[in-house]
């Protein structure tokens, strides 16, 4: 949707949609752009692509392990940020529906920040004198793929990040996309836990496919059968988890702890009983 026309006299200030890489918003680095519905927008190459993989790493261990309760209180924020910039996505074209059921997504999600280890491990009955937990741990730098409609991409960044993941996401409707990258930025997520790069599905994806320092690969918003395969065997080559669900998402109905449980990894501590 396009911005209101000018008062006459002066000139209309534009929106420039740039990247979001480690709580910054750079220009690609290759200086290309790509026009969506008449704007202008960052095309991402493949070094920003391994900047944004970079940057998630770097924050990877500091956002693992915050408390629960503080990726809690992150995610709300996000959920109360997102809703006073109402305005500005209705101008996007995202319904109110959409956005009601987008902000409600990151407050359930935000309440599950405490809940899920106790889901997803507990205490294991053992023969002899020891405690035996399973503690589920996050896997680490993921990326995601994302689908273009903002329901769509909060449902897959934030399980990713509630559970102390990080992500690097490629975005196939970057004007929202990176209006929500900028909620994010003034949210309390520390920089580097959300990367979002806008660009070309089959040029950019392969690359974060095949890179070695990324941990997992969630493919929800790829459409096309050949180009999910083709990245589920770049994958292969670094042994990474992939998420590739086989039928389309509804992205409205009740996701479950699905989403979160698929980007844990779990850990089996021993203790000796005291006495």
């Amino acid at each position: 949707m396009k911005s209101p026309a000018p008062e006459p006299g002066r000139l209309a200030v534009r929106k420039t949609y740039k990247l979001y890489i480690g709580g910054k918003f750079p220009r690609s680095e290759s200086g290309r752009t790509f026009v969506v519905d008449g704007d202008n927008v960052a095309l991402a190459s493949r070094k920003d692509a391994r900047d944004a993989v970079l940057a998630a790493r770097a924050a990877s261990a500091k956002w693992a392990g915050a408390t629960a309760y503080n990726r809690g209180q992150v995610l709300y924020r996000i959920a109360e940020m997102l809703e006073a910039r109402r305005a500005e996505f209705t101008a996007l074209g995202v319904s109110d529906a959409e956005l009601n059921a987008a902000v409600d997504r990151w407050v359930w999600y935000a309440g599950w920040a405490d809940k899920i280890a106790q889901v997803a491990g507990g205490a294991n009955p053992v023969a002899g004198p020891f405690f035996n937990i399973s503690a589920p741990e996050p896997t680490g730098v993921v990326a995601v793929v994302a689908p273009g409609s903002l329901l769509g991409l909060v449902s897959v960044i934030a399980p990713a990040i509630v559970t102390g993941n990080t992500v690097v996401v490629l975005a196939a409707g970057p004007q929202i996309a990176i209006s929500l990258a900028e909620v994010l930025a003034t949210s309390d997520v520390p920089g580097g836990v959300v990367n979002l790069l806008t660009g070309r599905y089959a040029e950019t994806a392969p690359w974060l496919a095949a890179h070695d320092d990324v941990n997992a690969l969630d493919l929800t918003g790829v459409e096309h059968e050949e180009l999910a395969a083709e990245l589920e065997r770049a994958a292969a080559g670094s042994l990474k988890r992939v998420i590739r669900p086989r039928a389309a998402t509804d992205f409205t109905a009740d996701p479950g702890v699905r989403p979160m449980t698929a980007l844990l990894e779990t850990k089996t501590v021993w203790h000796p009983k005291g006495y």
